[in-house]
């Protein structure tokens, strides 16, 4: 392993000179700094993070704790937030709460122990109006942001999130525009607030149109290709006379659209289908979906300089960034006996 010393014996300086080059002091002369750093690299010098952030007391890490890269929202998220660390300076450390309360507190305190000067959390979302563990953070005074909209018991941190209000509006005030009257809603997760801020932009939607929610035309669906194509089933068997279908997001949308043409229902010829999230699959699938764009590297990257304005002891506002409609073939007007 290559130290300063060696770097100093070599270019006949002191170890300090290299030290203050490496670091681009100002008191180290241009010519100096250019040929230590050419000598460091060439010798294959690498820094001691650890010993520089016993200095300094930062570690220029950021924790980052997401459900699953499964999830290909989150894929994205990550994939901006990694970039826009390495644009900064800072290195992601990575792990996975699969959705467990009891997994993310683990995933918190392991991360606290690597000594990270931040925290990047997408919440796992639960019923109870107080975490144990968002209370510790509080009372530490940890740098947190979070990747998605707050809940009662993490309502003290700074977020970025969509507009899922205004997202589930779009979805809906495009069925409505079609000619469509009995639009069903797949319904996420009860203790998520952007499943239930979706529902309130369809809601409002219907609202506006002159109609209401029909509770007949609402499926608890929660957020996988397997809860969407049980909520398919459970339409089908109960024969709701849904002639288009907003579901809380693609995975859902693709789950009971999939369910829907194995059982010979076209789409959108018999029934139109929205989805919500935009993830690669919803262009590739075998009618490409119809949904609601969410700007994920925007997220991403807001949420990393969001952080760093914390970590430099500013203030920085919540912020919620607005979705897209992207229409594809999924939807059209609703069969003619429907329509009349």
């Amino acid at each position: 392993m290559v130290r300063l010393k060696d770097i100093a014996e070599q270019a006949g300086v002191s170890v300090m000179t290299v030290s203050k080059a490496l670091r681009d002091e100002p008191d180290v002369s241009a010519t100096t700094k250019a040929r230590l750093k050419l000598m460091a690299q060439q010798m294959g010098y690498v820094p001691d993070t650890t010993a520089q952030g016993l200095r300094t007391r930062t570690t220029k890490l950021v924790g980052l704790a997401v459900p699953s890269l499964a999830d290909p929202v989150f894929t994205r998220i990550v994939s901006a937030v990694e970039e826009r660390a390495h644009e900064l300076g800072y290195d992601i450390l990575l792990m996975h709460t699969v959705n467990s309360t009891e997994r993310e507190e683990w995933c918190v305190r392991r991360l606290l122990s690597r000594r990270v000067d931040g925290l990047l959390i997408a919440p796992v979302y639960r019923m109870e109006p107080e975490a144990r563990i968002y209370q510790e953070l509080a009372a530490r005074g940890t740098p947190t942001v979070l990747l998605g909209p707050p809940a009662k018991f993490c309502s003290s941190f700074t977020s970025v999130h969509v507009d899922d209000a205004l997202g589930g509006r779009l979805a809906t005030e495009h069925l409505l525009k079609l000619g469509h009257k009995r639009i069903a809603f797949l319904a996420g997760p009860l203790s998520a607030p952007w499943a239930q801020e979706r529902f309130e932009g369809y809601r409002r939607a219907l609202r506006e149109a002159g109609s209401d929610v029909d509770e007949r035309l609402v499926f608890q669906a929660g957020n996988t290709i397997e809860d969407g194509a049980s909520a398919a089933a459970q339409m089908l068997n109960e024969s709701c006379g849904a002639t288009a279908v907003v579901a809380v997001n693609d995975l859902v949308a693709i789950g009971c659209a999939n369910a829907l043409l194995n059982q010979g229902v076209r789409i959108p010829q018999d029934l139109s289908v929205v989805g919500f999230g935009n993830i690669l699959m919803s262009a590739f699938f075998r009618v490409p979906l119809t949904t609601v764009s969410q700007p994920k590297s925007r997220l991403g990257s807001a949420a990393m300089d969001m952080l760093v304005q914390l970590l430099r002891g500013q203030k920085t506002e919540p912020r919620r960034l607005p979705p897209e409609l992207i229409t594809r073939s999924s939807t059209a007007a609703p069969p003619v006996a429907a329509a009349a």
